[in-house]
């Protein structure tokens, strides 16, 4: 029996942005922004392939 470890999917080097765990997609739509503390910003995403939500959490610059 040989058991391997699986192995982690590696991006290149050069990708960047939100990728939405369930198909992959990389485009969103804002359902809604709120403040949070200090200088964040709460952002709930909504993939428009699967309609997963995800929260992101972003300091103002």
């Amino acid at each position: 029996m040989n058991q391997q470890t699986p192995q982690p999917v590696l991006k290149p080097a050069d990708a960047r942005g939100l990728v939405c765990p369930r198909c992959g997609c990389q485009h969103f739509r804002v359902v809604y922004t709120r403040r949070g503390w200090g200088a964040r910003i709460i952002r709930r995403r909504e993939c428009r392939h699967c309609g997963r939500r995800i929260t992101t959490y972003e300091r103002a610059a």
